[in-house]
């Protein structure tokens, strides 16, 4: 309580006690596979372009570049994607006098192909010590693709620009006025750490580097073995913010769904890379898996999901783009599509909508063969023995295109069959769970009870009129309790605030059934 020693008007703050809920993103996605090069931590990426900028470009066979373009063709718009490498690979690295410069991620993909340059700065004035301390670090990069002249032309030489062996590099980036000195605002190991895509420095001592005569190669990177299981998954004995793999992924809160179109990765145990998603969805409970049938996945009678869940989905068949590489078709897994589609679904319309009856993009077309962007022809048929299962089916409708054609999950439960039920649920539990923090240690009484009831009562009512939730009125779609009857005297003692909170979920309208027959007009038929 305020304390009032003197006469006077006193102003004071009062707190209305109304906390709002906001929701949380449903879109953001964490892809998981093998890359062409860059880090193993968990990077946000916004555009295809951007992906390309971090993690190289298409990588067979791996399908992680396909599905991501997938991804952000259908709709997407963020995802955090890992890259998976052999644990016991070893990043590329050069010694420039006291600089030294490391690969931006482990493997051979940086030998011989990634360059460094160190020369004055561009305001040197052998006048002024101040400018003779700095210096500028060129770093260059040529992908894989580039028939490469060893040494490389330099490209940063401008007497070399009309040589005939001159290279065009994939990737050149410059930083100048760079400081030895680590209280500066342009301190070298700062700049560039933050800001490259190929390289880390690290300055050992307070002297600037001397300048080099030549590019200088990073040197002596290793794949490591061939990439197993326990890379995809990670190493759960590896300390928080040095996790890689899937566990990397655990950390990042923002994530809702996870994909990996590398399931199928060579030498992978079927099944094996999908329970592990699975395991992450159920042991979290704010993330929803997207998981894949194998290639060709053989008899439509022996197809099921991998896993038997309500955190996920299981999609059928593969579709067909065209190959950037080959510019011939080429079959890649649905993950990363769908994975666009949910997005684009929950932008339209929100995340109580069934992410189905969606065009899917970027599928390979034949002007011959309108079926040709998908790897089977499904028919009606077929799909009245998968959908029960819970596979969803990606079929071709004649003056529609291909389709994604169900919504349900892989759980036999009826309450939890449909993906848009599940990642409603999901939605809601991380949006009332992280904006109900403030009742942490307040007070286990009246008024709080009554605070946190009009703070997600008001949350959902905004869904209601939305049209989130079913129902004529909000009491239809949902009620909110917090009282007595849901707590006991023994739950208060020991500092249980418990609220009841029932919702009304949209069932998709996966049967619509017209009833059709003939009548005679007369005036014992009504219209109602």
């Amino acid at each position: 309580m305020p304390e009032y020693l003197s006469p006077g008007v006193y102003i004071e703050e009062v707190d209305a006690g109304n906390n709002p809920i906001e929701g949380v993103a449903t879109s953001t996605v964490g892809f998981l596979g093998v890359a062409e090069r860059g880090p193993r931590s968990p990077t946000l990426v916004t555009s295809f372009p951007e992906y390309t900028r971090w993690f190289g470009s298409y990588n067979r066979p791996s399908f992680l570049a396909y599905s991501v373009e997938g991804f952000f063709q259908n709709g997407g718009k963020r995802c955090f994607v890992t890259r998976v490498v052999a644990q016991n690979a070893v990043a590329a690295n050069v010694a420039v006098g006291n600089l030294s410069v490391q690969a931006l991620g482990a493997g051979t993909w940086a030998n011989s192909r990634v360059y460094v340059k160190i020369t004055d700065c561009g305001l040197h004035n052998p006048a002024d010590p101040n400018t003779t301390k700095l210096f500028k670090l060129a770093v260059i990069y040529w992908d894989a693709s580039v028939n490469l002249s060893i040494p490389p032309i330099d490209p940063t030489d401008r007497t070399k620009l009309t040589d005939p062996n001159r290279c065009e590099p994939t990737i050149i980036e410059e930083y100048d006025n760079l400081s030895p000195d680590s209280q500066s605002t342009s301190f070298c190991e700062r700049m560039v750490n933050k800001a490259s895509v190929l390289a880390t420095i690290t300055l050992n001592g307070a002297n600037r580097p001397a300048n080099t005569n030549a590019l200088q190669p990073l040197v002596n990177g290793t794949a490591g073995g061939a990439i197993a299981l326990p890379d995809f998954i990670g190493n759960p004995n590896a300390p928080p913010g040095q996790r890689a793999g899937l566990l990397a992924l655990e950390e990042i809160d923002e994530v809702a769904i996870l994909c990996c179109p590398d399931e199928y990765y060579p030498n992978i145990p079927p099944g094996q890379i999908a329970g592990a998603i699975v395991d992450q969805c159920e042991r979290l409970k704010d993330r929803f898996g997207i998981l894949q049938a194998q290639n060709a996945a053989g008899l439509i009678d022996n197809l099921r999901p991998t896993q038997v869940t309500k955190y996920a989905a299981f999609y059928y068949p593969w579709i067909a783009i065209t190959d950037p590489l080959t510019d011939q078709p080429i079959e890649v897994p649905p993950g990363g599509h769908i994975a666009g589609i949910y997005a684009r679904s929950d932008n339209k319309r929100g995340v109580h909508m069934a992410p189905a009856n969606e065009v899917i993009r970027g599928l390979y077309t034949d002007p011959n063969d309108p079926t040709a962007g998908l790897q089977f022809n499904i028919t009606e048929a077929q799909q009245e023995v998968l959908n029960p299962r819970g596979v969803n089916v990606l079929r071709y409708f004649p003056g529609r295109g291909n389709l994604v054609w169900g919504a349900r999950t892989c759980s036999l439960d009826p309450d939890w069959k449909y993906v848009n039920v599940r990642r409603l649920v999901i939605f809601l539990e991380e949006s009332i769970e992280e904006a109900t923090q403030w009742v942490v240690f307040e007070p286990n009484d009246e008024p709080t009870w009554a605070r946190v009831r009009r703070s997600v009562s008001n949350f959902l009512t905004g869904l209601w009129r939305d049209g989130t939730l079913p129902g004529q009125s909000a009491t239809e779609a949902f009620f909110v309790r917090c009282d007595r009857t849901t707590m006991t005297q023994a739950d208060i003692d020991n500092g249980r605030l418990i609220m009841f909170i029932g919702i009304a979920p949209m069932k998709p309208a996966e049967f619509v059934i017209f009833r059709i027959g003939q009548w005679k007009g007369g005036s014992d038929v009504s219209e109602g």
